[in-house]
């Protein structure tokens, strides 16, 4: 595939890498103003320009990856470049239909939130269009899961993708700089307490997905009557750890909104 990139910030740049190592070949273009920022892309194959268009005739998809206050002004800029093409939108807050607008009906507009996970191949990329069935949305679902997982939602749940799975990447990190912190406090150096905090949170989310079951069921399995684990989790709650995530969860939509 020809993939035409536009906005070389750091969700442009975590698609383009993960896209470059894929076991699929694609031709992939990042555009940028000030591209001496990721000189380095084109040592990976991925061609860099300053211009908005530049090759743009000849893509099969456009990934839209700039802030909300620039979208409108680049939709405008290639509106006339990308008749009959996919337009694959993540900008935060511009629907379908806005988008469709200034674009034209003949161009294919999806929405998509994915995260900088991506850049590994482990992006939770949700996927919203109005025509589930149609070629260039299987042809998205298939590009995007050579960079992770897929999850079609509808459009009117964005942005709380947005919350969940893009902010989300930072909620969890932040969980496991204070678990290597404890882990510091407790005893390990820095670097083997953030090896261990980051590959048991790691191991907990392969067990969620791959097993599909709720949460406390594997914490069940951690769990023993008058343990460690329980004293822990309890003095976690009294101190409001559930509550904050979800409040900082539901501030951060708030915000979007």
């Amino acid at each position: 595939m020809n993939i035409h990139i536009i906005g070389g910030g750091n969700l442009g740049v975590a698609l383009a890498v993960g896209f470059s190592q894929s076991e699929i070949e694609h031709k992939i273009t990042v555009t940028r103003r000030n591209i001496n920022l990721i000189a380095y892309l084109a040592d990976q194959g991925i061609r860099l320009s300053r211009k908005n268009t530049d090759g743009i005739g000849m893509s099969d998809l456009v990934i839209l990856c700039v802030k909300p206050f620039q979208a409108l002004e680049v939709l405008r800029e290639i509106a006339p470049f990308i008749g009959g093409k996919t337009l694959a939108s993540a900008v935060t807050g511009l629907t379908i239909e806005e988008i469709t607008n200034m674009v034209g009906e003949d161009v294919h507009v999806i929405r998509i939130m994915p995260n900088i996970a991506a850049q590994y191949g482990e992006s939770a990329t949700c996927v919203a269009s109005s025509d589930y069935k149609g070629e260039h949305i299987s042809g998205i679902t298939e590009l995007f899961e050579e960079v992770g997982t897929v999850i079609p939602i509808d459009e009117k749940l964005m942005d709380a993708a947005t919350v969940l799975g893009a902010c989300g990447t930072a909620f969890a990190l932040r969980y496991i700089r204070a678990s290597m912190q404890a882990g510091i406090e407790i005893g390990f150096d820095a670097h083997t307490a953030l090896s261990i905090a980051s590959q048991t949170a790691k191991g907990a989310a392969v067990m969620a997905l791959h097993e599909q079951s709720h949460p406390e069921q594997l914490i069940d399995r951690v769990t023993t009557p008058q343990g460690c684990t329980i004293v822990g989790l309890n003095e976690m709650e009294h101190q409001g750890f559930s509550s904050s995530l979800i409040r900082g969860i539901r501030t951060s939509l708030q915000k979007i909104k």
